[in-house]
Order: C-alpha cells, then sequence, then structure tokens
C-alpha cells in the first residue's frame, strides 16, 4: 500500500493562482502522454506515486488523453482508488474538454450539451464526485461563448467543479470570457496555454499582460517543445521519437536552423551546470509572471530531476540577453 512521503511538501515552491485563494505547485503533472492505455499502468502509478511525493499537487488531464480516448481519466482513476483517495483532498485535479472525444455532432467543440456529458464521463472514468478544475479546452467558434460560459458557471453550482479555467484562448477572447463567468460569480481561474522559448505568443500576442490585468492565474504546457528544447534531437531524429513517429511534432519541424539555435542553447545551459531540459523549464519559470509549468514524464525519475531544478530559476541579464540572441538569428 502507497504511503506518501512525510517531507513531501518540503521541496516544492508554491504560489497563488491569480487573485484566488488556491495555491499552486510550481510544476505541476501533465497526463497527455505516458498516462493512455497502451502504456505500462504500474509504471503511471509508479509516477503519479513520485510526483505527489515531490509535493507535486497539481495533475493535469483531459477527456481525450490516451490513447485511447478517455483511457488516461480511466488510469487516473484506477491510481486513485488504489492508491491515492486517502490524500484526495491534498490534490488539485483538472480536466478538460473541447476537443474531439466521440462520434456525431455531440463530441467536440463548445455546446452546452457536449461540455456537459463530457464532464459526467470523466468524473466516471476518473472515479471521482468532483474536479477542483475544469477547462474548456479551446476556443469554439461555432458555439456562442455565453453557452460555453454558462455551462462551466452551471458546473460550479452543480458542485462538478470547483472551479473554471480556459486553454488556448486569446487575450480578446479571455476578457470576454472572463466578463462572462464574472456575471455568473463564478469567476475565472486560470487559462493554460503553450509557452516555451521558441513560442512565445503568451508574451506577444497580450495574454500575459491579460492575465494579470484581470488577476487570473497562469499554466503552461509544452516548455519543452515536445522535445526540441532537450538534447534528443541534436544528432538527428532518433527512431521511436515523436519526430520520428510523426505524432504531434513532424520530422519537417526540425530543420538544420533550428538544430543550430539548439546547440547553442544547450551549450549556454551547460555553462549554467544545467541540461537543456532543465534550463527551459528554468526559463519558463524565471520571475513570477507564471504561475505553473506543466511537466510531461515516461519515468518516475523524470518528475523527481524535474523538481530539483526549482533552485536554478534565476537568470543573469546577460544570459536572457544570449538566449533571446540565440532565437533570433
Amino acid at each position: 500500500m502507497y504511503k506518501a512521503r512525510e517531507e513531501r511538501y518540503e521541496s516544492m515552491k508554491y504560489v497563488r493562482c491569480g487573485r484566488s485563494g488556491i495555491l499552486l505547485p510550481r510544476i505541476a503533472l501533465g497526463f497527455w502522454h505516458n498516462f493512455g492505455s497502451v502504456d505500462n499502468f504500474e509504471n503511471q502509478r509508479a509516477m503519479v506515486h513520485q510526483a505527489f511525493d515531490q509535493g507535486i499537487t497539481h495533475f493535469d488531464l483531459a477527456n481525450n488523453y490516451g490513447p485511447a480516448y478517455g483511457s488516461a481519466e480511466e488510469n487516473f482513476g484506477r491510481i486513485m482508488d488504489l492508491d491515492m483517495r486517502p490524500y484526495r483532498d491534498e490534490m488539485l485535479i483538472s480536466t478538460k474538454a473541447g476537443h474531439d472525444m466521440w462520434r456525431g455532432p455531440y463530441g467536440d467543440g463548445g455546446s452546452r450539451k457536449y461540455l456537459m456529458a463530457s464532464l459526467d464521463q470523466s468524473l466516471q472514468r476518473m472515479r471521482l464526485d468532483y474536479v477542483d478544475i475544469f477547462y474548456h479546452h479551446r476556443p469554439d467558434p461555432e458555439t456562442p461563448l455565453e453557452e460555453t460560459m454558462e455551462a462551466l458557471s452551471d458546473m460550479v453550482r452543480q458542485g462538478k467543479a470547483l472551479y473554471v479555467g480556459i486553454s488556448k484562448y486569446s487575450a480578446e477572447q479571455t476578457k470576454k470570457a472572463a466578463e462572462i463567468l464574472a456575471r455568473n460569480h463564478t469567476p475565472l481561474l486560470i487559462h493554460q496555454f503553450r509557452y516555451n522559448m521558441l513560442d512565445r505568443r503568451y508574451e506577444t500576442e497580450g495574454l500575459k499582460d491579460t492575465l494579470k490585468e484581470l488577476g487570473v492565474g497562469s499554466i503552461s504546457f509544452s516548455p519543452l517543445a515536445q522535445g526540441i528544447l532537450t538534447d534528443r534531437y541534436l544528432h538527428g531524429i532518433p527512431e521511436g521519437s515523436r519526430a520520428a513517429r510523426n505524432h504531434f511534432l513532424k520530422e519537417k519541424d526540425i530543420g538544420a536552423a533550428l538544430v543550430e539555435k539548439v546547440e547553442r542553447l544547450n551549450h549556454l545551459a551547460g555553462e549554467r551546470g544545467q541540461t537543456l531540459a532543465e534550463m527551459a523549464l528554468c526559463w519558463n519559470l524565471r520571475g513570477d509572471h507564471l504561475n505553473t509549468v506543466l511537466i510531461g514524464a515516461s519515468r518516475p525519475e523524470q518528475i523527481e530531476n524535474n523538481v530539483k531544478i526549482l533552485e536554478g530559476t534565476d537568470f543573469s541579464e546577460e544570459e536572457l540577453k544570449r538566449i533571446d540572441e540565440i532565437l533570433a538569428e
């Protein structure tokens, strides 16, 4: 029987999520990859144990994480029943809906019917009475924003979600969503978006300033650009890698110019006494503008190593300047 490490809260740092009462760990565990029906269940179980033992209290899922769709939630539900049920009140669990999930006209998007049905299914798969955060996973231009936000508000009123969030919304869409939710007395807690050294739209397209203005929390995904910001692709495309499998990341996306930039970033990381992956995670967490970064993992030891980077999130002005110069070329 799993017993959590007594010192688990000593290694993690926690920050306020926007203007809410919730404290987020600076690192959270995402279930996008490696928690599906095709993956080893005992390894999944060990990764959840390791994360919790390192003070990671936030676990992020979505209805269609797998593969197969729904299987990450199902596996998480099994882990809850086997090991984590005594610690439920120490965990912040989120799920999402908005992308393709089931066949027919009601299994995708932002309609009330899809979102309400999806949350009910997610709760059943995860064996939970409620989630702490429910996200709309992406904007749906075909559905009135009022309908989508009303559905999120009703989830809170029904006690099926404690808080609501959005993902991949633009700055302007975020302002409109927050306004509707405020009228419904269900404030927008958090926004989840892609952010890394190679994708800085969060900064350049106004979202960073918008979240600060609204008092909304922030959590980023893909901090390693799906493995590009590691040493994985410095010497070609490894067999079995995401780029080799053409799954989300395409081989054509990793050209010679990009590899040269990554090589220079890797050299700078070495000067800092870090791996490139460690430096990339630290870069996301530099300063205090971002609450939390979502990590993925395929082995428990990766999670332990990622938590250790919290001691190295400071950058000198010269280091930040060099990073910007490398990326600008």
